[in-house]
């Protein structure tokens, strides 16, 4: 069964999508987590059942990020968020994983991690954009190789906002944004 919530945070209303898990600390698998107006994302359907209790330790973490207190997430994605997409989706959305709290990395240094050719930037922000558990597979930690914010489903104040929270960036002045990628 899909579940979903919302909760309140720094970035907005984020959108909570996940399936009930035997295995998943509090029995709840993430699908989805989506922002306000996020390019590509998630929207409630009527087949799915509300149920914030069911996230309660999904939530906990994601509090715990905001307040600075959590650097790593510890938390089960449903099967679609990992088998989803393309092969290139998930080796993309694999080499996102390893990227530390705190820490930026640039589309350059993906495409190098996956094998994939340095001229394969675009597609790795394609992936990057697709990708459907924004904050906690963290795509924010991505920048462009001049050092711009450049692309982020939620937003370029969003991507700014997160990395401030880790430290990884004080403030990229607003101009060097690219929201294209």
């Amino acid at each position: 069964m899909t579940l979903y919530t919302t909760l309140d945070s720094p970035l907005g209303e984020l959108l909570l999508v996940g399936e009930e898990s035997a295995t998943a600390p509090g029995g709840t698998a993430l699908a989805s987590l989506s922002v306000p107006d996020q390019k590509g994302g998630a929207t409630v359907r009527d087949d799915w059942r509300y149920d914030p209790a069911a996230f309660a330790e999904i939530a906990r973490q994601l509090a715990a990020y905001f307040d600075g207190t959590l650097t790593r997430f510890r938390i089960e994605y449903a099967d679609a968020a990992v088998t989803g997409g393309t092969d290139f989706q998930r080796r993309v959305w694999q080499a996102l994983e390893s990227i530390p709290y705190g820490v930026t990395t640039t589309y350059g240094r993906i495409a190098a991690d996956i094998g994939a050719a340095r001229g394969a930037v675009r597609a790795i922000g394609t992936a990057i954009g697709a990708n459907p558990l924004l904050v906690v597979r963290p795509c924010h930690r991505v920048i462009a190789a001049d050092g711009s914010l450049s692309g982020y489903a939620g937003g370029p104040q969003r991507k700014r906002q997160l990395l401030g929270l880790e430290g990884a960036v004080e403030s990229a002045p607003a101009g060097r944004d690219r929201s294209a990628s």
